[in-house]
């Protein structure tokens, strides 16, 4: 194996366990009502964001083909699910430091967990 493909391969496992860190989080979170736990899901939009980043220009420096429009949606979608995990965890510190409902937060939590379910379906349908 070359060292290519070895640290392509070492970032895919990441970027996977990125998308695990998201959505498992988003489906153990998503019927509640308060108490959210936004870490995990930071730090996975964050992984998701940098690995896939990191895969392309792997991809690149092997002179292997990159569908640039399908990398620009799945870039685009990974930034809505960071930018929704931040948001939601800036409305529940509000809400929380106010006394208020932390529902406020609540869209946001689902927002990046349906981006990064869309995520798959581009990444896996996307020929």
């Amino acid at each position: 194996m070359e060292t290519l493909d070895l640290v392509r391969s070492l970032l895919l496992i990441t970027h996977i366990l990125g998308l695990a860190l998201i959505l498992g989080s988003f489906f153990l979170q998503m019927r509640r009502k308060k108490s959210f736990e936004f870490g995990t899901m930071l730090i996975g939009a964050i992984t998701q964001l940098v690995t896939g980043l990191a895969l392309v220009g792997v991809l690149q420096a092997s002179d292997a083909d990159v569908n640039n429009a399908k990398i620009a949606v799945k870039t685009a979608f990974a930034v809505v699910v960071l930018v929704a995990v931040l948001v939601a965890r800036a409305r529940q510190a509000k809400a929380l430091a106010n006394g208020g409902n932390e529902k406020a937060a609540l869209p946001f939590l689902h927002l990046a967990g349906m981006g990064a379910l869309i995520n798959v379906f581009v990444a896996v349908l996307w020929h």
